[in-house]
């Protein structure tokens, strides 16, 4: 084989190589925060959901809950500035996307990016059915058209404020986020629960964690009315 036609064939390989190690960015539509339910009414409607209907969530709807998660407030201009507090500003959440029934994105998992307001395809494919085994077999976690799954790194609070860090302060980072994610759904009159019930492990294995701690699923959806 001619030295040049190597050389070719070389490149191509090395184009479709780092083309398969791209990651798939998807940018979020910018979140529509205004009007809605007042705090108030949003705190009186809220109330926790298992069971969903086959209607699918929008990108608009998960754009607005994951805002609501940890994003960037309409005037931030750094880390420090999100729609929760954190101890020290050091913001250990980390919060992913299972698709299950989300128009516009394919199955899969998402990591979802507060400062880009976008989602990172971490894993393709309908997983919704191994996270509902991970969380005991509860059913409502496979049906929802989505989950909301935050989880904390504990060594970057912990190397702050040691035990106490890890011990409390992830803890109350993650409630923060829970919170906003209830009030948000209650706002766009769609359902969700708190689902502390899991393995660890396996929940680690669905979204391909290493070393962040899975808190909470939030399954999420409209809900199923007779």
């Amino acid at each position: 084989m001619k030295r040049a036609s190597l050389l070719v064939i070389l490149l191509v390989l090395a184009a479709s190589s780092a083309s398969a190690g791209e990651k798939k960015i998807f940018p979020l539509p910018e979140p529509s925060w205004r009007g809605g339910l007042g705090v108030g009414e949003a705190l009186n409607e809220r109330t926790s959901t298992r069971r969903f209907s086959k209607e699918a969530v929008t990108m608009q709807e998960v754009s607005l809950l994951l805002w609501a998660s940890s994003g960037k407030t309409a005037d931030g201009t750094t880390s420090a500035t999100r729609t929760i507090p954190s101890a020290g500003g050091i913001y250990p959440v980390r919060v992913y996307l299972l698709a299950n029934d989300v128009e516009s994105l394919e199955r899969g998992v998402y990591l979802y990016d507060p400062m880009a307001h976008a989602v990172t395809l971490v894993k393709k494919g309908d997983l919704s059915k191994d996270l509902s085994q991970a969380a005991i077999g509860q059913a409502f976690v496979r049906t929802a058209p989505a989950c909301i799954i935050i989880t904390v790194r504990t060594n970057r609070t912990g190397r702050v404020y040691g035990d106490r860090g890890v011990e409390r302060y992830v803890h109350l980072d993650a409630g923060h986020a829970a919170q906003n994610i209830y009030l948000i759904a209650a706002s766009l009159s769609l359902g969700t629960v708190e689902v502390g019930a899991f393995i660890d492990e396996k929940v680690k294995g669905v979204l391909g964690l290493e070393k962040e701690v899975p808190l909470l699923i939030m399954p999420v959806g409209h809900p199923y009315r007779r």
